[in-house]
């Protein structure tokens, strides 16, 4: 890191959600008259409620009830038993065997095998059908409790039964210390699925860097893709031309790994300030040692980009260093730390204790009465997606990440035939124009031809009109919120129909697509266009699918019949 050692020392207590090892002090007397009401409940509880109460849970249920008080939901307290999954979710870091896995037909089935996992290395495969674990069938076995299984001490062995290509498969894998990798590129090597390719446009020499999530030690991971790139040299000596770094859908995590990052870009300005009742204020400010070279950069940014991407992003805009394109991010300003709760038996809280502020000095945080939050895009690069256009790149996006026998990504040489698109032939990561046509990403497209239009001519590329863009992004935001309203409006409609329905002794909601409580879990939905031609089949994973498919444009044929 280049930013100031004091502040450096500063800065490990104010992570994105650093995790930080404490007991809680002994609190004075004279702060005890606070429970005094609290301990009287508890005893006519325990002394008089009809059935004998079980103390861990009243113990939890009042923990919880002062937290909900703060209104903040990002102070939440975590049991003992939830710990590892916590923090799991907040460094990436679990222990097991490193695969993506889902239910299908009620069985197990790995998605992809992760980067240089144990199960990478034991030649687990992408479709591998898991029958059994250490003896034991997956069958309705559920998602959560075959994880439980995969996940434990490291060194020891899981015994797999896999069904691949209608053969049964043991499988031995010996679980490690699991990492995931938040960096990733383009597509996987077609000779390496372990490495992510970066280029694309090789001619300009414009790279594209995906940061899945702030993770301890992402900073190290970006800085090392970057230089791969020759990101340490001018252009004119064969370094890097351009970046797009890609923040969508990253919901944060450690400040300090944001912070280095932008170190490493920047050359000087400031890059965060936090403050909070029991800390001063910190200040972290770049460094001109060890700084990149200055090539264009353009930041991806949408509604699910929060807290540290949006640290990192601010820092990028208001310095001049780069442009950001997509739509305003979430706004989620403020900085949690977690504590151990020793006299919980190692229970955690998270709890939020400082708020940061973007070096113009505003506050990025939203709230109920703002009308500015978070970061925009720069002027003249606000372009949101549709639904459609997000669900499209996403689905490129997770075949991309896929580990396939005999290549990388689906569209790598083993990858699945139908991800490709219809114009393509063979794969073809030279070509620009195929790779984005590929990638069905719009967002993607037009930061990749502002990048072009940097390097050709000196200035970025504009990919809607300047003059219109405040509004659009009220607009948007508004938008979105009266979509919000007609739900709860329709919701409670039906709500309303359900209870007038109870009262008349008559059937409940004659809106209903099929009969409330079938178990539609396990099944299947078939989409037919116009024409009656099956355009998808989809795997439906639980038992809500009927709530939102009546907030949709859809309705019983004999519906229209009756019209």
């Amino acid at each position: 890191m280049k930013f100031d050692t004091a502040l450096r020392s500063g800065l490990v207590g104010v992570l994105g959600v650093a995790v930080v090892g404490a007991t809680i002090a002994a609190t004075q007397r004279s702060d005890y008259a606070f429970f005094d009401p609290l301990i009287d409940v508890k005893r006519l509880v325990s002394e008089r409620y009809v059935e004998p109460p079980a103390d861990a849970e009243l113990q939890e249920g009042a923990i919880r009830g002062m937290i909900e008080a703060l209104g903040d939901p990002y102070t939440v307290y975590v049991p003992a038993a939830d710990r590892a999954e916590f923090n799991k979710g907040l460094t990436g870091e679990y222990v097991g065997i490193g695969a993506s896995i889902n239910i299908v037909d009620g069985w197990l089935v790995i998605v992809s095998p992760l980067e240089d996992s144990p199960a990478f290395r034991a030649g687990l495969m992408a479709e591998d059908k898991v029958l059994e674990i250490d003896g034991v069938s997956t069958h309705n076995l559920g998602v959560d409790k075959c994880m439980q299984m995969l996940q434990g001490t490291p060194g020891t062995t899981v015994n797999l039964v896999v069904e691949r290509k209608g053969e049964r498969v043991p499988v031995s894998i010996v679980r490690d210390r699991i990492k995931t990798r938040s960096v990733k590129g383009i597509h996987r090597d077609e000779t390496d699925p372990n490495r992510w390719q970066f280029t694309i446009d090789p001619a300009r020499r414009v790279a594209y860097v995906r940061l899945t999530q702030f993770t301890p030690g992402c900073a190290d991971e970006v800085r090392q893709a970057l230089l791969s790139l020759g990101a340490d040299k001018p252009a004119s000596e064969g370094g890097l031309g351009g970046l797009v770094l890609d923040l969508r859908w990253n919901p944060g995590g450690l400040l300090s790994d944001a912070v280095e990052i932008a170190d490493m870009l920047l050359r000087e300005g400031t890059i965060v300030s936090t403050k909070g009742r029991a800390h001063a204020e910190q200040v972290a400010r770049a460094r001109d040692e060890g700084t990149l070279a200055q090539f264009p950069i353009v930041v991806l940014l949408n509604g699910s980009s929060a807290s540290a991407s949006e640290v990192l992003a601010g820092a990028l805009a208001e310095n001049d260093r780069a442009i950001v394109l997509g739509t305003r991010s979430f706004g989620k300003g403020s900085v949690q730390s977690v504590y151990t709760l020793d006299r919980a038996g190692g229970a955690e809280l998270k709890i939020t204790e400082q708020a940061y502020y973007l070096p113009s000095g505003r506050s990025l945080h939203r709230t109920d009465d703002a009308a500015v939050w978070g970061v925009d895009p720069s002027p003249g690069f606000f372009l949101p997606l549709t639904d459609a256009q997000a669900v499209a790149l996403l689905e490129v996006r997770r075949n991309e990440e896929i580990i396939r026998a005999g290549g990388s990504g689906a569209g790598g040489a083993g990858g699945a035939a139908d991800a490709e698109p219809a114009s393509a032939g063979a794969q073809r990561w030279s070509d620009p124009e195929w790779i984005l046509d590929y990638l069905k990403d719009p967002q993607l497209s037009a930061a990749v031809r502002a990048l072009q239009g940097k390097i050709d001519s000196g200035t970025f590329t504009p990919a809607s009109d300047p003059a219109a863009q405040a509004s659009a992004v009220a607009q948007g935001e508004a938008g979105r919120l009266i979509v919000a309203r007609k739900r709860l409006a329709r919701e409670l409609s039906r709500v309303d129909r359900r209870l007038s329905a109870l009262d008349a002794g008559t059937a409940p909601n004659p809106e209903a697509l099929w009969p409330e409580g079938a178990d539609v879990a396990g099944g299947t939905l078939e989409v037919r266009d116009k024409d009656g031609n099956v355009v998808a089949t989809l795997r439906i994973t639980d038992n809500d699918l009927q709530r939102w498919l009546m907030d949709a444009g859809v309705r019983k044929p004999e519906a229209d019949e009756k019209k």
